[in-house]
């Protein structure tokens, strides 16, 4: 099992920052994709930010110029720091992660992909 835990949302005006911290945990034997996905209320969710494990990074449009994706791959944690927060940046941000973990039988590694509980993120304008 690989488990994904998120910290650091909450309230915040507008034009404020914010950084999400999200930790994996477990049988893991590697990752290769960590991200920020967010969905707001009434809305399918989307994705923010992405970081390879090589630490190519891909951004939404949208926060393009206001957040900043990192990871420490020996830590196995995820960081996005949110600058210029707006009202609509207000939503559930989840951290997803994939790559492979030990299991019997896989001699490379199982893949896997997980998912956080999630974090609330409110922008008041």
């Amino acid at each position: 099992q690989v488990q994904l835990v998120e910290s650091g949302g909450g309230l915040v005006q507008a034009g404020g920052s914010l950084r999400l911290s999200c930790v994996a945990s477990g049988t893991i034997r590697s990752i290769n994709t960590m991200g920020w996905y967010r969905q707001a209320p009434g809305k399918q969710r989307e994705l923010v930010a992405t970081i390879t494990s090589g630490g190519s990074t891909n951004y939404a449009d949208s926060v393009k110029g206001r957040f900043s994706i990192s990871r420490d791959n020996a830590k196995k944690t995820v960081t996005l720091q949110m600058n210029s927060l707006k009202p609509e940046d207000t939503a559930v941000y989840y951290c997803n992660a994939d790559g492979r973990q030990t299991y019997d039988g896989w001699s490379s590694g199982r893949p896997f992909e997980s998912w956080g509980p999630g974090t609330q993120v409110t922008v008041s304008s």
